[in-house]
């Protein structure tokens, strides 16, 4: 609501007040939500009326807005819990308990339960806590207090809590003042007029006849007015005329008279209020705005144009001197099919569901995409390069809203609904499909840092786009909360415009003779325009199809275009005129009803592309029918998303098998070819350079060398490899070389704390999701914690090698020991697991399974008893309360802890379980056991898919422990053997990529692991050599000697587990025979594990070669 209808509420909330109309005045105090009254509150509070205290409220605030509100309702209902177990009333206590303090349980579980517990005790004083609580009137005034205190830090209350100074009777006087003002406009204004109604403008009689008809809809500037009355501008009925010119001429943040107000209703209020916006406009904007109007031909009547008319009248360019005003014909050049992207040039594989793409603005081959997984990758389209990945976290848990942290809690998944560039590069948006967007700063192709974090809507954010309003960088978003917000690029919210009525589908910033706006679309068809101010949105249109829609403008802004999709399948393009807000012209071609929102995107000032029934199709922009459509050589879904780069010579689109291709016109292929041969040529040895020796382009594909371990890909997921452009013969040298790390000096790498010389050796190893901390179990049985602290040298508070952390402990010294009564340590197979809010960690150690407490160390339950032993653990991804649990007599069983009952028990290995992994995108539940087999389970009916074999190398038994990990696709599986790393398309069943122990790397694998962002392997050999693998070929990247982390003479030592930073990609740890546990990284000079050969760069996917024939594999 603008400030002059929000004085307007508090005059007449004074006039209310005045008029003793007591309870009025408080509804229209809480359904307004600008003036908190504490002396009614505390009148409440302190008479406990509960109900109304509550009611009053929420006018203001609801319990999930922020950790002050959500502690002040908690208080509240706390109080009245007490009083009613003072009362001994237990059934109102329960009641209380069940119905409004179990929404707290979501939060914080043991404070819920202790709260429980109190109905157990004859009187709830003989709780520590709650000792000195004394009668219901003391605690009630002890608990005021408390909640003034955090109304009064809470920002929503912010300039709600004092009630402006005013005169009294301040309303009645400005009526008088309106009265006095109409009795002097009159023709023949009597002395001591007869005022008697409101209703209608005063006017006094003609003397001997009628009334004289009301001037007020004349022009005020034909009238003669008394000078001790300023201007008001044009007339208009009500006692606040619209328009007021005198103050709109004097703010330059006066962006009402812009446009009027929508005809539909709305409030004449609303288009007189005047206020400067948040981001400063040119002064030049008012002049704009404020274009005189056409003169009435008839006197007496204004001129007042629709609103629809005037926003696309305001919105269309002023014509120079030197114009006609006549239409003139488009100039651009002659349209060629030539000039479409057509030509499938690039098959990439992109793990997930393809759900949002973006070209860099000035890199044409750069390109930014995001999934249904929640990660981000940036692609160097040229090498076929995945330069930078980024998985879904959350990066400061602190700062996020309560509802949002019932959601990680939950584990629930996070997609990406919207990745997007700023317009000079620098910044990259990324929206989600729960609260939250990401931004992201950009300096260089690997160069991604985290900038800004915000919690920007409940519910889904669905679109995000880059403005610039008064050339400050901000980011505009909309979602399921039906609102619109505009924050600057630190995160700080500038605007929040609200008047959809349903979710905002869409939104289009864009500007117009320095005269900024957005566009918004919502699902329920309307499209609305918004300047950036807090005066509501100026028009409101019909989307076709009235449904999701989506609005462009061409790359010279000159045209607006919209595709959008009806509720039963219908598709609409059209063009907008936007002299007159209607349709300017529809585009046909359209064939089928689908299911989904259907894509578009616009190639510079020419061609229009959208997908649809899995293909392509293009217009041109000033011919309505299909001018051609591709396929893009198969393999596109129903409705495929597609973008254009800034040259509209490539276009992306989205492929079936979670890829997306990039169709290329002559141009495109060339800048491809250009960019590649660029980055082949900069790593090329001196000796090779091009100056020294010329490099033929291969007709067919290169020859493989006899000694390499890499065969011919064959197809994957409908995507060919490459046909490499260089052929290279045997006795060229190399480009790239095998990086060797020998030295300590070539890494850095840290020893933990209360770990060297320790007999106890480290079985299983975790990062913690936060990625400070490090948690290891030992031997016997005993967790150690490790965290680091934020402090001068560590900013990130992060772990690192830079740093030691702390050996963490509780204050009560307790350690976290599992059950080991009555077992024998050597046949023991101990395992852990830890929930994705590093609160509770979950182990065994060949007895009892056991629950603890992360901040106090204390067990919180313990359960599945022995025989049979617990060796392998997995919470469920949706319920942390479900846990998967591999059993020694090969079962898994599905545990429910809150009910402490197995609901499942899986069969079908042959001997103990050695890992589980849960994809939420296939739905499935991957198990490993110790007899080399790997099992495919449905999580909705825990009945088993498929079992699959290992292929074991010639002579080798078909035994030994096997560990799963999904990739951040959650498609590809990791599974890791002591003979071989091998990958599986989870979603095929089979395996597509293997790797034996060879050359330097000859000694059994003791553990292995993916990076955070799956683009690496981090593998340890019992030998203590580590392997840094490419995740996608598994070809080695990198070599790190023992020499290089291990102590001189220690022999004997190797790394048994390995673990990867939840969000550092080139970070990893490893534990020792010893007991010992190592952080290694890259040097700083470096930044990263070896690179990527130039062979890999160009791979469109994963491919199926192994370093075996594939004989050997068929066997």
């Amino acid at each position: 609501m603008s400030s002059l209808s929000r004085e307007l509420v508090f005059l007449i909330l004074q006039f209310l007040e005045e008029e003793k109309f007591k309870e009025s005045v408080h509804r229209l105090e809480k359904e307004s939500g600008f003036f908190f009254n504490t002396k009614y509150f505390d009148e409440k509070v302190l008479a406990g009326e509960w109900d109304e205290v509550e009611k009053y409220l929420s006018g203001f605030t609801k319990l999930d807005d922020n950790r002050y509100s959500m502690k002040i309702f908690f208080e509240i209902r706390k109080q009245k819990y007490l009083e009613a177990l003072d009362k001994q009333d237990k059934a109102k206590a329960v009641e209380i308990l069940v119905q409004d303090l179990r929404v707290f349980s979501t939060f914080n579980e043991e404070l819920y339960k202790e709260i429980t517990q109190l109905l157990t005790l004859h009187n709830f004083r003989e709780n520590e806590q709650l000792s000195k609580y004394g009668d219901t009137k003391t605690a009630r005034t002890i608990m005021l207090g408390e909640l003034k205190k955090l109304i009064e830090a809470n920002p929503l209350f912010r300039d709600k809590l004092t009630f402006p100074t005013l005169r009294s009777s301040r309303l009645r006087t400005l009526i008088n003042q309106s009265l006095n003002w109409q009795h002097q406009l009159c023709k023949n204004p009597r002395p001591n007029p007869d005022i008697k109604t409101l209703f209608t403008d005063h006017t006094c009689a003609v003397p001997n006849g009628p009334l004289a008809p009301s001037p007020v809809n004349q022009p005020v500037t034909t009238l003669t007015k008394p000078t001790a009355f300023p201007s008001l501008g044009g007339g208009a009925h009500g006692p606040f005329p619209p328009g007021a010119a005198v103050a709109a001429a004097a703010n330059a943040g006066a962006l009402a008279s812009w446009m009027a107000a929508a005809a539909s209703g709305a409030s004449t209020v609303q288009a007189a209020v005047v206020t400067p916006a948040s981001i400063p406009l040119p002064q030049n904007q008012v002049s704009i705005l404020k274009r005189p109007r056409t003169p009435p031909a008839t006197p007496g009547v204004v001129d007042y144009q629709s609103p629809d008319h005037e926003l696309m009248k305001r919105l269309r360019p002023a014509p120079s001197v030197e114009e006609v005003t006549y239409p003139a014909p488009r100039q651009h050049a002659p349209l060629s099919l030539e000039d479409l992207p057509l030509k499938a040039a690039v098959a990439l594989h992109q793990g997930s569901t393809v759900t949002s793409m973006e070209f860099h603005p000035m890199q044409n081959t750069l390109l930014l995409v995001g999934s249904a997984t929640g990660e981000i990758t940036l692609w160097e389209l040229a090498v076929r390069e995945k330069l930078v990945s980024r998985p879904f976290k959350i990066w400061d848990m602190a700062n996020c809203s309560p509802p949002l942290q019932a959601l990680i809690a939950k584990e629930t998944p996070m997609s990406v609904t919207r990745v997007a560039w700023s317009p000079d590069g620098n910044f990259i948006g990324v929206a989600y499909t729960k609260h939250l967007i990401h931004l992201y700063a950009f300096s260089g192709p690997n160069e991604l840092r985290q900038h800004a974090e915000v919690d920007a809507h409940v519910g889904a954010v669905n679109d995000l786009a880059f403005a610039n309003p008064n050339r400050q960088l901000c980011v505009v978003t909309c979602g399921d909360d039906k609102l619109i917000k505009v924050w600057d690029i630190s995160g700080r919210k500038h605007f929040t415009f609200e008047g959809h009525d349903a979710p905002v589908y869409s939104i289009c910033p864009h500007h117009k003779e320095n005269i900024q706006f957005i566009f918004s679309t919502a699902i329920d068809g309307k499209i609305k325009a918004w300047l950036y101010d807090n005066m509501g949105s100026r028009v409101e249109y019909d989307a076709p199809g009235k449904w999701c829609t989506t609005m462009l403008y061409s790359a010279d802004g000159s045209r607006l275009f919209s595709c959008g999709t009806s509720k039963d399948g219908d598709f609409f393009l059209v063009e907008w005129n936007e002299s007159e807000g209607s349709i300017k012209r529809t585009y046909l071609g359209f064939q089928k009803k689908l299911a989904g929102m259907v894509q578009f995107d616009t190639s510079k000032n020419h061609f229009l592309a959208v997908g649809e029934d899995a293909q392509i199709k293009f217009w041109d922009m000033d011919n309505i029918s299909v001018l051609t459509s591709t396929d893009a050589e198969g393999g596109l879904p129903a409705l495929p998303r597609l973008r254009f780069n800034r040259e509209g010579n490539l276009l992306a689109v989205t492929t079936a098998d979670n890829g997306f291709k990039i169709l290329a016109n002559q141009a495109g292929i060339r800048s491809l070819r250009a960019v590649e041969t660029s980055a082949f040529e900069k790593m090329r040895t001196p000796a090779d350079s091009p100056l020294s020796k010329a490099v033929p382009v291969a007709s067919g594909s290169c020859k493989v060398e006899r000694g390499s371990p890499v065969r011919p890909s064959p197809m994957l997921n409908g995507v060919d490899p490459p046909k490499p452009r260089i052929d290279d013969s045997t006795d060229k040298p190399k480009p790239w070389q095998l990086a060797e790390i020998l030295d300590p000096a070539q890494c850095r790498h840290a020893t933990l704390p209360d770990t060297s010389g320790s007999s106890t050796k480290v079985v299983r190893l975790l990062y913690t999701n936060s990625g400070a901390g490090i948690l290891a179990l030992g031997f016997n049985g005993i967790q150690r914690l490790w965290k680091w602290v934020r402090n001068e040298q560590n900013p990130s508070g992060k772990a690192t090698a830079a740093t030691v952390p702390q050996h963490w402990q509780p204050n009560s010294g307790l350690l976290m020991t599992n059950d080991v009564s009555g077992v024998n340590l050597e046949e023991a197979n101990p395992c852990i697991a830890l929930s994705k809010n590093d609160s509770y960690v979950m182990s065994a150690a060949g007895g009892k399974v056991s629950l603890f407490n992360m901040m106090t160390f204390k067990v919180m339950t313990t359960f599945m008893p022995p025989p049979p032993a617990s060796t392998f653990l997995a919470f469920h991804p949706q319920d942390n309360n479900i846990i998967a649990i591999g059993m020694e007599d090969s079962t898994i069983h599905i545990y429910n802890v809150r009910v402490d009952e197995v609901k499942s028990k899986l069969k079908g290995h042959q001997k103990r379980i050695t890992g589980l992994a849960f994809s939420t995108t296939l739905n499935i539940l991957v198990s490993s056991g110790a007899d080399a087999q790997i099992c495919f389970w449905s999580i909705d009916t825990w009945e088993k898919r498929k079992s699959v074999a290992i292929q074991m190398p010639a002579g080798k038994a078909a035994n030994g422990d096997t560990r799963v990990q999904f990739h951040v696709d959650q498609i590809r599986i990791l599974a890791v053997h002591e003979t071989q790393l091998a990958i599986f398309d989870a979603s095929k069943m089979e395996c597509i990529r293997q790797w034996i122990p060879q050359d330097s790397l000859s000694s059994p694998i003791s553990s292995a692991v993916y990076a955070c962002n799956s683009q690496l392997i981090y593998t340890t050999f019992r030998d203590g050599n580590i392997g840094v693998f490419d995740a996608d070929t598994l070809r080695l990247r990198c070599r790190i000697s023992p020499s290089a982390y291990l102590p001189q003479g220690n022999q004997g030592l190797s790394p048994l587990v390995v673990a990867a930073h939840p969000q550092e990609p080139n970070q990893f740890a490893v534990g020792l025979n010893d007991g010992s546990v190592k952080v290694i990284e890259p040097t700083e000079a470096e930044g990263k594990w070896g690179m990527v050969p130039p062979s890999e760069a160009s791979n469109t996917s994963p491919s199926t070669t192994s370093n075996q024939t594939p004989e050997q594999l068929q066997r």
